[in-house]
């Protein structure tokens, strides 16, 4: 698979501290993104791979260190404020509506987008309606792209596990991200929806997933599955016990003797 070409700084982590008690999560940890690539975060369990993501979203706040995004520093603001600048994410452990359908899941990330207020909303006219046939459209792309059109009416809860998965990377589409977090979105998944999730991450990269949005994404990428990684990211920052040890291409990250020490093991 071929990865994306990158352009300038799209967001920079600087020297970014965090500690729960005595146990520190994150030690001087720094690194860029780049415009329109795939960057991966790597590590073994508990190096700093989900704070880091905590940490650029909001939903932790670093004792030290600064988060800049598209030259605004954004580390003290607050989870929702982050995510109408343009930064929405996946999580660990799903965190879909199980209650709702897939449609309303999805059309769920469109909420901070709605412009038009109570009164336009009951009387559904002029404005008001050509919004939200433009949110239902982007909503019918996300489905589709998702082969997710004959579950649109099910209840998130009563999907598989991989299907619930797609639901909530739909969601997340649906905000119009600047920049997309993605924490182990192939974690739980058989081989072939492994290599479904993998094309969907690289069709948003290169924009080819929909007729409404014409910038794709950034995208970060936390995964332990390493031969995903390597085939569809451009950078990869490795990440050991909270401190950064590796940062580079696939190939040099992969050859690098502190990483294959640390995480991936030497080949037979």
């Amino acid at each position: 698979m071929e990865a994306v070409k990158a352009g300038g700084t799209k967001l920079r982590v600087e020297d970014l501290h965090l500690s729960f008690g005595g146990v520190k999560a994150l030690s001087g940890v720094s690194f860029e993104l780049r415009e329109r690539e795939v960057l991966a975060i790597i590590g073994p369990n508990g190096s700093g791979k989900t704070s880091a993501l905590n940490c650029i979203s909001g939903f932790y706040r670093p004792q030290k260190g600064a988060i800049h995004f598209d030259g605004r520093d954004i580390t003290r603001l607050a989870p929702h404020t982050i995510a109408m600048l343009g930064i929405a994410r996946t999580f660990q452990n799903l965190q879909v509506y199980t209650g709702m359908t897939t449609l309303d899941n999805i059309i769920s990330g469109r909420h901070y987008l709605t412009r038009y207020g109570l009164w336009q909303g009951l009387l559904y006219w002029g404005p008001c309606q050509k919004e939200e046939t433009r949110h239902r459209e982007l909503v019918e792309d996300i489905l589709d792209f998702l082969d997710l059109e004959p579950v649109r009416h099910k209840p998130a809860g009563a999907l598989p596990f991989g299907t619930r998965k797609k639901v909530e990377l739909g969601r997340a589409l649906a905000m119009q991200p600047k920049v997309l977090l993605l924490d182990e979105p192939m974690a739980g998944m058989n081989l072939e929806e492994k290599e479904d999730m993998a094309r969907y991450i690289l069709d948003v990269a290169e924009a080819k997933w929909t007729t409404v949005l014409k910038e794709p994404p950034t995208i970060v990428l936390v995964e332990h599955d390493i031969g995903v990684v390597m085939d569809i990211c451009d950078r990869i920052v490795v990440l050991d016990w909270g401190r950064k040890i590796a940062e580079g291409p696939p190939a040099e990250v992969k050859a690098n003797p502190q990483v294959i020490s640390a995480y991936l093991g030497a080949e037979e």
